[in-house]
């Protein structure tokens, strides 16, 4: 097999599949064929589709759990004009809980609610359960044994980052939607990413209304894979 003929099955794949794949899933491809594919030679032919869509308007994007096709962020607004569902805003509420979690973790929902001075709504904690943006990592050492929980893989993906280092900058972050600035004052201005490979990787296994208004929502928004566009 050639190198431009290994491109084109690696390309095609990525197109049609509808989660990113990593290395390991695109050797698979080929465990069947006489000829062995290294990995050597996936990661060349990544190489050379990134570059063949250096001035075209999707990328090939590495994210947490692998590779995927999609267009540019910079041409999102005229992508979102596809379709006629609006996406899902979520409540102000919502988005601080995640924040302290993807920046604290892993901790327990009492210590989500001792930052945040009020209680969490459960259907919040459930949402983003649902969403596969949180999840349980363990327990902590303490009567009645609390869920610790962190964010996920899932949860790089859907914002389009590698790892949990590369999250805003909490200068960055208290610019979004207007987020309650106290909250900020209580979180650390450097992430605890000490577990970081464990929090995304081990597995252990409606929104909250009342704070939601009008200045209290997010349009949800992200780079479209290329292949639900």
């Amino acid at each position: 097999m050639n190198e431009d003929q290994l491109k084109n099955i690696i390309e095609a794949a990525l197109m049609v599949s509808d989660k990113p794949m990593s290395i390991n899933c695109l050797l698979e491809l080929f465990q069947k064929d006489v000829e062995e594919i290294k990995r050597e030679e996936i990661m060349a032919a990544i190489q050379r589709l990134q570059d063949d869509y250096q001035s075209r308007g999707i990328e090939l994007a590495k994210v947490a759990n692998g590779y995927r096709i999609q267009s540019r962020a910079e041409y999102a607004d005229w992508i979102n004009r596809l379709f006629d569902e609006k996406p899902p805003r979520y409540s102000r509420a919502l988005l601080e809980t995640l924040a302290i979690i993807a920046y604290r973790q892993p901790l327990t929902r009492a210590e989500i609610e001792d930052i945040r001075g009020v209680s969490v709504s459960t259907n919040i904690i459930k949402t983003l359960q649902e969403r596969e943006w949180i999840r349980v990592v363990g327990h902590k050492d303490l009567p009645g044994k609390p869920e610790l929980l962190a964010t996920t893989k899932e949860f790089l993906d859907y914002f389009n980052l590698k790892t949990l280092s590369e999250l805003p900058t909490l200068a960055e972050l208290k610019e979004l939607n207007q987020l309650n600035p106290d909250l900020f004052a209580s979180l650390d201005s450097t992430p605890d990413f000490a577990a970081e490979g464990q929090l995304v990787t081990d597995v252990d296994e409606s929104e909250d209304e009342g704070d939601a208004d009008n200045d209290g929502f997010l349009n949800e928004g992200k780079v479209v894979p290329f292949s639900n566009a």
